[in-house]
């Protein structure tokens, strides 16, 4: 039993898993994440053994809504119901003083916690039957390119996880937008589904942006400078940079690969994925992209950046965090 048809009596399974301390994979509309009861200390622990995840590294917590938060979480802003009422069931997580029950596994030790109610079908209908919050990072091994099918967790763990719910490919296909709100103005620590601009319409305010200087003291999903990378080299640059790179490299006889944001590039020879030159449908190309290119035996992968514009936030901030070399 591995990867499964979401249907009601496979949802029956998924929650019995979960009230057994077992792990599943769990489609939402973001990436696939990697589920355990977020009540269960030792259920949470198997999550970061299985990914080989740092245990200081917090997990985010999936609940079905906004009549959970207060569940998990404690001296709840104003802010922090508006956005849950905005944005909920989405890809937005909420960062805020957690409740005294909260294991220390899922939030590092800290005294915050990350909430989100994910808006996938399916996603909802484990949520609503478990009853509970799942603990439930991306689906695959700690660094690696996140999962957005069904078929990309299986790859990653094999018969180590017992039930995979496939749920199709994700609609966003990148991580969640992160707003800390715990303590002082709201802040954006991730980018994600969720653009700063509508955020900021909502609260009528600027967020607040996290620095990058500002890393060490604030762990949260995703916010490493390393992340999201595929084990083959990334190289990343402006498009003709990354067109001369690539070509010379092809020219030298070695074996690589270029992703264009847009029509492909005129570069003969070379192994192209153009992904769309629009920011939603690039998200949604890119995870499956890089792990289609990292199973192809290259010595390199060269990556045109698309335009830097608020819309292409997220991807950006991905792409940062994937590519081993940055063409400047």
């Amino acid at each position: 039993m591995s990867v499964l048809p979401v249907s009601p009596a496979h949802i029956d399974l998924a929650v019995a898993a979960l009230r057994d301390g077992q792990l599943i994979g769990m489609p939402t509309e973001t990436v696939y994440g990697l589920a355990a009861d977020a009540d269960n200390p030792a259920a949470v622990r198997a999550i970061f053994a299985l990914k080989g995840r740092p245990a200081d590294h917090p997990v985010i917590v999936h609940i079905a809504g906004a009549q959970q938060l207060d569940q998990w979480a404690q001296e709840i802003p104003d802010a922090a119901w508006r956005l849950a009422e905005a944005f909920w069931p989405g890809p937005l997580t909420l960062i805020l003083p957690r409740q005294p029950h909260v294991p220390d596994a899922v939030t590092g030790g800290q005294d915050t916690v990350g909430l989100r109610a994910p808006s996938h079908p399916a996603a909802q209908a484990l949520l609503q039957q478990f009853g509970g919050g799942l603990a439930a990072p991306s689906a695959n091994r700690f660094g690696h390119v996140s999962p957005t099918t069904a078929q990309h967790v299986h790859d990653e763990f094999g018969d180590a996880l017992p039930i995979v719910l496939d749920g199709g490919a994700c609609d966003v296909g990148v991580e969640s937008t992160i707003v800390g709100l715990a303590a002082g103005a709201p802040t954006l620590l991730r980018p994600g589904g969720i653009s700063r601009e509508a955020i900021q319409d909502l609260l009528g305010l600027q967020l607040q942006h996290h620095k990058k200087a500002d890393t060490a003291k604030v762990r949260v999903s995703g916010l490493l400078d390393s992340h999201y990378s595929p084990r083959t080299p990334l190289i990343t640059g402006a498009p003709e940079r990354v067109n001369d790179q690539a070509r010379l490299a092809f020219e030298r006889g070695e074996r690589v690969a270029l992703i264009t944001c847009g029509p492909a590039a005129p570069t003969r020879g070379i192994d192209q994925a153009a992904l769309a030159a629009e920011p939603a449908e690039y998200a949604r190309q890119i995870y499956d992209t890089l792990r289609q290119l990292d199973r192809g035996h290259y010595q390199a992968i060269y990556l045109q950046l698309p335009p830097a514009t608020p819309a292409w936030l997220a991807v950006h901030d991905r792409l940062h965090r994937a590519a081993h070399t940055r063409l400047g």
